[in-house]
């Protein structure tokens, strides 16, 4: 009998890799799909304007395309999501492993410092961390990546420590293998499948912690065509201007749904219980 294409057994999930795919391909392309609009060029004769043909979705209080600032706004939204999930992963795994395999001091010191950061609330936190390093895409990512390994190193720990004194373990460490081989050969491949779907699921967390810094004014600055801080820009606007909200938060919404929903099903795919 013909085995299931893969894709085809997985819709769910080959739905939304189809849109993550095509969000990430609008980032990377953003000056064609925004037809070569400068998202920081402004023009105050056209300040304020509703959604138009010229300009569909309207324009800011500084005659800036509002279209062409959330098409671009994907590229430092992505770039810094997928950064804070990539430097969260690689420190939290590290840490995790090096804690679980050696024990004794090594993990204690490991784990009172996470035990440290998990003792505050993570945005809070953040928003301390981001406010004492100052207000930036990349002083955001750094806080948000502070607060944030401690869920990997404990999560990398709890799965080396299932396996740390098994039999064939035990067995490898007596015939004189290496630590870096017993790091590389046994604890790594049993940590990695995890964390890699727990990193997926956490895209779309991290975009809206990013998104919140920013709008908080702790994240991008101006004239950064950033979503968060496209919101912020759009508080005072509310009422008489909603578009200054209404499409940033709609870009927020339908990516962070997206890669929240490609997670979940990367998870049902690769998680050994649901086999």
């Amino acid at each position: 009998m013909k085995k299931q294409n893969f894709f085809l057994k997985n819709k769910t999930f080959t739905i939304f890799l189809i849109l993550a795919i095509l969000i990430v391909l609008t980032a990377i392309f953003a000056p064609i799909v925004s037809g070569g609009v400068d998202p920081t060029a402004g023009d105050l004769s056209q300040a304020i304007q509703p959604p138009s043909s010229s300009h569909i979705f309207g324009t800011d209080k500084m005659g800036r395309d509002i279209y062409a600032r959330v098409i671009y706004g994907s590229r430092v939204s992505l770039v810094a999501s997928f950064s804070i999930v990539f430097l969260v992963f690689a420190v939290g795994m590290v840490l995790g492993i090096l804690a679980g395999y050696f024990g004794g001091i090594v993990d204690t010191i490991i784990m009172r410092i996470a035990d440290m950061m998990l003792a505050f609330p993570g945005l809070v936190l953040a928003l301390a961390v981001a406010g004492i390093m100052g207000a930036s895409v990349r002083n955001a990512i750094l806080a948000i990546a502070l607060v944030t390994w401690p869920k990997y190193a404990r999560l990398a720990r709890s799965l080396v420590m299932k396996i740390r004194h098994r039999d064939y373990v035990e067995a490898a460490v007596v015939t004189g293998s290496k630590t870096t081989y017993m790091l590389t050969k046994y604890m790594l491949p049993n940590a990695l499948p995890t964390l890699v779907i727990t990193a997926a699921t956490d895209i779309g967390s991290m975009m809206l912690e990013l998104a919140a810094l920013s709008f908080l004014g702790f994240g991008a600055v101006p004239p950064t065509p950033e979503w968060g801080l496209m919101l912020s820009e759009g508080r005072a606007y509310m009422q008489s201007a909603p578009w200054l909200m209404v499409f940033p938060g709609l870009a927020i919404f339908v990516t962070v749904v997206v890669f929240n929903m490609l997670g979940d099903s990367l998870r049902d795919i690769l998680d050994p219980k649901n086999e």
